[in-house]
């Protein structure tokens, strides 16, 4: 099945997210307005600076429809910072999020940039191979809430997870020529639109 997913264009790895989509299968559009966000059937937030991405979603009026498609059902998936975005509560800083997933996250908590890392990490829903994840100012998941599904840890700390129609990852997968991730939002994005669930909020 066709499906449009939209990489939010405002800051980060756009053109590296579009790409791996391209590659996985998607027909993969930057979205900048709410217009764009009105035609893609999931939305991917890539990492970039947490505080600067709200203040931009404020400015250009984007946080609340992104909101309502994604309770809507739309899928949205948020890479590093894009999780921070994502997420329902920031460690230790009283941040404003979107709140779309149930989780705590720890921002830099890897360390700075120069404790950058490729790590091969298991991630079972991907298959026994493991997952050369790139790490880069990476946030961790400090709390997951019930129904928060944890899909990946390392060194004991969540760095996967899922709830429901909504995806995060502390690592940036849009850098590795390896498209399995992108290739698992796809097919969230898929069932969603099969089953009615991403079509816009009234």
């Amino acid at each position: 099945m066709g499906v449009t997913v939209g990489v939010l264009g405002l800051q980060g790895d756009v053109v590296e997210h579009l790409a791996a989509l391209r590659a996985a299968g998607a027909d993969a559009v930057e979205v900048k307005t709410r217009a764009d966000l009105a035609r893609v059937d999931g939305l991917v937030i890539p990492g970039g600076e947490s505080t600067t991405v709200m203040k931009l979603l404020a400015r250009f009026e984007m946080a609340q429809p992104i909101v309502e498609r994604v309770r809507a059902g739309m899928p949205l998936w948020g890479t590093c910072m894009g999780m921070i975005v994502a997420a329902k509560d920031v460690a230790g800083l009283d941040q404003p999020t979107l709140g779309l997933i149930d989780i705590t996250v720890r921002r830099n908590a890897f360390g700075r940039q120069n404790d950058s890392a490729e790590v091969p990490l298991a991630i079972p829903a991907l298959g026994s191979t493991p997952f050369p994840a790139v790490f880069i100012r990476a946030p961790w998941i400090e709390r997951t809430g019930p129904r928060v599904e944890l899909l990946a840890e390392r060194d004991g700390h969540g760095v996967m997870v899922r709830e429901g129609n909504v995806l995060g990852t502390s690592f940036h997968p849009e850098l590795t020529g390896d498209h399995r991730v992108h290739g698992y939002f796809l097919e969230m994005v898929r069932e969603a639109t099969k089953v009615g669930k991403a079509s816009p909020a009234a």
